[in-house]
């Protein structure tokens, strides 16, 4: 928790005055829209700012962060987000959350993709953590079986008893595909299945990674 704490503190840094911003989810974009809102209390930082989900934007308006509407963005300054893993070239594996949907709209509004993470998120390669595919429900079984002929396994995400449902009304299928060798071209055969919405696969998005670690050290990696 330290670690992703001193991230999210990390990219805040490069919040300026008179900035519009991206607020991403999870438990890492938590910390961020914190230090982001007692800027706002403290130092009276005159932003503006979206949210990547319901959760966030609840929390956004507790600190007193100032929303604007989708309709008056043109291009954001900056997002800061997590992520569930990073690899050597920064690509991306998002959407633990459940807001991989809303987050890549976002993120693709937005002059840069700041990601903030802790250690075990930085990997040389994607695949450990399973994939999330955000699927309409019609038909879903359907979806399911082409997915899974990509040759994953595959598990719906659950909540409870009940399946997950995003932000947008959709299920989310987490699909373990092992060793991501080529994330672009699996993010694009996802894409053509009738019935997926998006995938967790951010293929160059990512400008900056700022990585936190146990023992309080930040490294960064940036995309060139």
């Amino acid at each position: 928790m330290e670690s992703k704490r001193i991230a999210a503190e990390k990219a805040v840094e490069l919040v300026k005055d008179g900035m519009k911003i991206g607020l991403g989810t999870g438990s890492t974009a938590y910390w961020a829209i914190q230090a982001i809102g007692r800027l706002v209390k403290e130092q009276g930082l005159g932003i503006q700012a979206v949210a990547t989900s319901v959760q966030s934007e609840q929390l956004a308006k507790e600190w007193g962060i100032p929303m604007m509407p989708f309709a008056e963005v043109d291009m954001l300054d900056l997002t800061i987000d997590g992520a569930d893993e990073v690899d050597a070239e920064l690509n991306l594996i998002k959407g633990g959350g459940g807001a991989l949907l809303r987050e890549k709209i976002v993120a693709a509004a937005s002059k840069q993709l700041i990601i903030i993470v802790d250690e075990s998120k930085d990997v040389q390669q994607l695949g450990k953590f399973p994939l999330p595919v955000e699927i309409v429900p019609f038909a879903y079984e359907l979806t399911v079986k082409k997915l899974q002929q990509l040759g994953c396994e595959l598990k719906l995400r659950h909540n409870g008893e009940e399946l997950f449902v995003t932000d947008n009304g959709n299920y989310i299928a987490d699909c373990e595909f092992g060793d991501i060798k080529d994330p672009a071209a699996l993010h694009d055969d996802l894409n053509r299945i009738p019935g997926v919405v998006d995938n967790g696969l951010f293929i160059d998005m990512a400008s900056l990674v700022i990585i936190g670690s146990a023992d309080g050290e930040i490294r960064s990696k940036t995309r060139q």
